[in-house]
């Protein structure tokens, strides 16, 4: 099963002036020595998912550098500057598929969605099939496995990630797993929120109209109310990097050894 990952954010705000990396998309914010989006696949690696579909935006050409130079950067290497040879000294490889799409620098989430469309097809069938979605600024120690039996079992169009942070992101209303409202950042939240890490399947994209549309208004709020929208309700820890404090706070995690999701290299 695919993977899909929104990476097309705009990290400006949260770059840290004293990291020498500067400004990079978002997902390229690095806790500890690697990139957040390192850290998202490590969590889908870790239940049996190595299929990664990126969906790229500002610099995206950062992110395919990142994956361009993966194993040589891992590793240490000789160089025999007389005869022009390289040696990579050591085997750092993950066993992953990452395909980087690139789908404008604007793009809203809805149509960075849209546009991967292709590139989630089953190369065996030709069809396109349930996959996985992400953002590429959340992290989590969610179940895989349960999240997708969860979304096997009640037979819906989507699956998304429900759990409890600040008010700041869109609020849900629920009838026990029944999504029947969903409204984008209200000013004063309560209860479940969408913490993003859903199921998929196919069908969603005809509720997207194209390029401008935002994934977390229309198309998520018509799911809800078409009664095919439903919430895997997960207690467990969730943090979204959206601020300069989140980046801050998720670094400290990782340098203290408290980091719920981490996974080891």
């Amino acid at each position: 099963m695919k993977v899909a990952i929104l990476a097309g954010g705009r990290g400006t705000r949260l770059a840290d002036p004293t990291d020498s990396h500067g400004i990079v998309p978002k997902p390229m914010i690095r806790i500890g020595e690697q990139p957040i989006l390192w850290h998202i696949l490590k969590h889908y690696e870790k239940f049996g998912f190595n299929d990664f579909t990126i969906a790229c935006g500002f610099m995206g050409e950062t992110i395919k550098d990142y994956f361009s130079n993966y194993v040589k950067d891992q590793s240490n290497m000789r160089f025999d500057l007389s005869k022009g040879i390289q040696t990579q000294l050591e085997n750092h490889k993950e066993d992953w598929l990452v395909t980087c799409v690139d789908t404008g620098e604007n793009t809203n989430t809805g149509g960075r969605i849209k546009r991967l469309k292709p590139f989630l097809v089953n190369e065996e069938t030709g069809k396109n099939e349930t996959f996985m979605l992400t953002w590429g600024d959340g992290l989590s120690d969610i179940d895989i496995e349960e999240l997708l039996a969860f979304h096997k079992s009640h037979g819906k169009l989507c699956t998304l990630t429900a759990v409890h942070p600040p008010a700041r992101f869109g609020e849900l209303k629920l009838e026990g797993n029944l999504i029947t409202k969903f409204e984008e950042k209200p000013e004063q939240s309560q209860g479940w929120i969408n913490g993003a890490f859903f199921v998929c399947e196919p069908e969603i994209f005809e509720y997207i109209d194209g390029d401008d549309t935002l994934f977390e208004g229309d198309p998520l709020s018509r799911l809800a109310k078409d009664g095919e929208l439903m919430a895997f309700k997960y207690e467990g820890f969730w943090k979204c990097m959206d601020t300069p404090k989140d980046r801050d706070e998720l670094r400290e995690m990782f340098n203290s050894g408290n980091a719920p999701w981490k996974v080891e290299k």
